[in-house]
């Protein structure tokens, strides 16, 4: 099963439509995985539409229409591996803790909002990813997302994706 995982899109404030390579990556994927800060309905419309199983979350630059399509927290099973969504998991100082705290029942958690690319395990074993995001880089030297699969009831390969500098019109 092929995921695409992706966050903080901030469409269209930080820029005016998902790139090129992330459409390919959703046409490519059985579930995408988005962490919130979508900004705008119509995003969230139109990845819905063209991904084959969408799971999404509202983050803390979503208004009241976004918020009341999505949940806070998204959990979903596939093929046996429990994953579960949030926005926001705080500093990055004590996150591995937090999270074995706040989810004690995933084996993975998809974040976003700091629109930093994380990947690691905490001590009681959850996966953390962030695939940072695909249109606003900040502090970053490159816009990312992420691409997983999972294969006999595992997490399987878990690719960064870099994409290339776009020209700000």
């Amino acid at each position: 099963m092929r995921l695409l995982l992706i966050a903080d899109t901030h469409l269209p404030k930080r820029a005016k439509a998902l790139p090129d390579e992330v459409w390919i990556a959703v046409a490519a994927a059985d579930v995408v995985f988005h962490a919130g800060d979508w900004v705008d309905l119509p995003s969230l419309e139109e990845l819905d539409a063209r991904s084959a199983r969408l799971v999404g979350v509202f983050g803390n630059n979503d208004g009241p229409e976004l918020r009341t399509r999505l949940p806070e927290v998204a959990r979903v099973e596939l093929e046996g591996v429990r994953f579960a969504m949030i926005h926001e998991t705080g500093a990055a100082k004590g996150r591995e803790a937090r999270c074995d705290g706040w989810f004690p029942d995933a084996d993975v958690l998809v974040f976003g909002h700091s629109h930093i690319p994380w990947d690691s395990v905490t001590p009681g074993g959850l996966r953390l990813l962030n695939p940072g995001s695909p249109t606003d880089r900040r502090r970053q030297p490159h816009c990312t997302y992420m691409t997983a699969e999972v294969v006999d009831g595992t997490l399987g390969a878990v690719e960064l994706h870099r994409l290339p500098q776009r020209k700000v019109s």
